[in-house]
């Protein structure tokens, strides 16, 4: 059955308004309400799917333009991404203006005390989540997924260039040499695009916040979470735009929101320099998913089977298991600072493995938890 534009942007604007749980649920969603419309076909689904996971960014908000753009070009891609983000977008500007206004106040300062480690022990699980889906019983991608991050506690960041040379052990690895011909030129196209977008810029602060979140978009891979720890490297330890503390609160912000979890970019983009910050910093993390989708997407399609494509994507995938593994520990040091935080951190791993408790509806139990211990 054909969908109409208009029917295709308000699904999407209703999603991203209401839409919790993360990447993977809401393309679950996107299955479950726009197949049986007939909106799009199985095959277009999953090729959507194998798509915006194999590309860096967030995932839901490429499958989205991607729907867009099969049913109506780049107008259905542009205001499919713009519907679907503005929402979550509007809601994390309130909240920025709230958490500036009344950082100080101590009630504001108990609840980010228990969300402190909530968040650590999603960002752990998330790790171990992604490890378990995409490395498998493989040991050669435990090895990379070990080496980065050990490399991320160590360094105290992330290292990009990891990404890069992990994808390429992962091309080594999986992908004989005759056929790395006519697909590499598709696996090299995934860092042309950023190279574009990504010009480095050290003044002003708008065109700083831009060329980071730009080139954070652009070599994301993994799930939602996987941005924390190339975020946290430019954030906090480069630009030094926030500390460990607001940090932390920014990535809490980005989970307990409906839609994508980097939306945490409009938070920060807040912070540094209020609403216009809020929205280049999200127009930039958006912006190569919205480029890949148009001009990417079809390639990767056309070769995402062949080994040298698939090969490059699994190294590069546990490369970003890896770096946030080790960036829960980085975090994980500034968030537990004692027995109560440590005991509300464990809870939360213990809570998130046995039980299938929405992750906003823990960090709200968590913040409760932080107002009754905080200085107590």
């Amino acid at each position: 059955m054909p969908v109409s534009l208009w029917e295709l942007v308000l699904y999407f604007l209703r999603l991203g308004s209401s839409g919790f749980g993360g990447p993977i649920a809401l393309a679950g969603y996107m299955q479950r309400d726009l197949m049986p419309r007939k909106w799009i076909t199985e095959d277009e689904y999953r090729e959507g799917l194998a798509f915006s996971q194999m590309m860096p960014g967030p995932l839901a908000a490429q499958l989205a333009m991607w729907i867009g753009f099969l049913r109506h070009g780049v107008v259905g891609a542009s205001l499919v991404g713009i519907v679907f983000i503005l929402p979550t977008f509007l809601i994390v500007v309130v909240i920025s203006y709230l958490y500036v206004a009344y950082h100080g106040l101590s009630v504001v300062q108990a609840l980010f005390y228990g969300i402190g480690p909530a968040i650590i022990a999603i960002v752990a699980l998330s790790a171990f989540r992604l490890a378990r889906t995409t490395v498998g019983s493989d040991r050669r991608l435990w090895a990379i997924f070990g080496v980065v991050a050990l490399a991320t506690v160590a360094a105290r960041t992330e290292i990009a260039l990891l990404f890069v040379a992990a994808g390429l052990v992962g091309v080594l690895l999986y992908a004989p040499a005759g056929s790395w011909t006519k697909p590499w030129s598709t696996v090299s196209s995934l860092f042309s695009v950023p190279a574009a977008l990504g010009i480095p810029v050290s003044i002003p602060v708008l065109l700083e916040l831009g060329t980071f979140f730009t080139k954070a978009g652009a070599f994301t891979f993994g799930s939602g979470l996987a941005i924390v720890p190339f975020l946290h490297e430019g954030v906090v330890l480069h630009y030094h735009w926030l500390n460990e503390r607001e940090f932390l609160d920014a990535v809490a912000v980005g989970i307990i929101t409906p839609g994508p979890v980097v939306i945490t970019a409009a938070f920060v983009g807040y912070l540094v320099a209020g609403f216009w910050g809020a929205l280049v910093a999200a127009a930039g993390v958006f912006l190569p998913v919205y480029c890949f989708v148009l001009f990417v997407g079809r390639y990767i399609i056309r070769y995402r089977e062949k080994p040298a494509v698939k090969g490059f994507v699994k190294g590069a995938t546990s490369a970003a298991s890896g770096a946030i593994a080790g960036a829960a520990v980085i975090l994980g040091e500034g968030s537990i600072i004692d027995p109560a935080t440590a005991i509300i951190g464990l809870a939360s791993v213990l809570v998130l493995w046995r039980f299938k408790i929405p992750e906003p509806l823990l960090i709200a139990i968590a913040a409760v938890a932080g107002v009754m211990l905080y200085k107590c």
